[in-house]
């Protein structure tokens, strides 16, 4: 076996990595990537779906972000300390007579963007959809399907990636589900080493979740910002059963 597909965790058809050089890596031959970016990309895009509002992805302080959100008719959302609409799931909650929306983040929304381009399906999942996405997996895809689940974790100021636990919660909260619903179709055989590590980190993690999240780094981060309803409103597990598919370069209700 060769070490490209040693690290695309060939030949397991259930995969786990980070970051955009991860994503890249395991989406390769996938039929499906899972994009998870608790804090908040994910977040925000389950709960402008759940309202009806299409997301588009991109690119983190690109300077073609106004022009191409013109261009699908969409408002751009501005940054979180601008007061109005932004990567705050409260701002898409709250904001009335949203359509479409461009709300592009370093992680998250810039992971969604690049592999836009390269999967056939694409799917936001956060804790609040992860159950759902699950459910919808199983009844959509066939039984062979590669899915490619990747958490967008945040940066450090050099750039480099820092891996954000709650994205590993996220993307166990996901894997969980998917076992536990589909045990004939995806048992534990299935699933790389990396993807059953997430799922075990969520099992563990599950029982005290809301204080967890408000705990750890990324958390208290965004509670000292003075967004403490962002992480309530993330902390909401299985809250939502709107599935947010990428189509035609929007995230909308599958």
């Amino acid at each position: 076996m060769t070490a490209a597909a040693v690290h695309r965790q060939q030949p397991y058809r259930i995969r786990f990595e980070w970051g955009l050089d991860g994503a890249r890596t395991v989406t390769s031959g996938a039929d499906l990537a899972v994009v998870v970016d608790v804090l908040s990309f994910s977040t925000c895009v389950s709960v402008a779906v759940e309202r009806g509002v299409q997301v588009y992805p991109y690119r983190w302080k690109d300077t073609g972000a106004e022009d191409f959100a013109v261009h699908h008719h969409a408002t751009l959302a501005g940054p979180r300390n601008g007061g109005g609409l932004s990567l705050s799931p409260s701002s898409l909650r709250d904001t009335p007579g949203l359509e479409r929306v461009v709300l592009p983040s370093p992680n998250g929304s810039a992971i969604c963007h690049e592999l836009a381009r390269e999967v056939p399906r694409l799917t936001a999942v956060c804790l609040r959809n992860a159950a759902a996405t699950a459910d919808w997996v199983l009844a959509t895809l066939p039984e062979d399907a590669v899915i490619a689940v990747v958490a967008a974790g945040e940066k450090w100021p050099d750039g480099g990636l820092r891996p954000a636990i709650e994205d590993l919660w996220g993307a166990g909260a996901f894997l969980a589900g998917l076992v536990a619903a589909g045990r004939e179709v995806f048992t534990p055989e299935a699933l790389s080493p990396e993807a059953l590590a997430a799922a075990a980190a969520f099992d563990a993690a599950e029982p005290a979740l809301p204080e967890l999240l408000r705990g750890c780094s990324s958390g208290r981060e965004l509670i000292g910002m003075g967004y403490p309803d962002d992480v309530e409103i993330a902390a909401g597990l299985d809250a939502a059963s709107a599935v947010a598919v990428l189509r035609d370069g929007a995230f909308g209700r599958a």
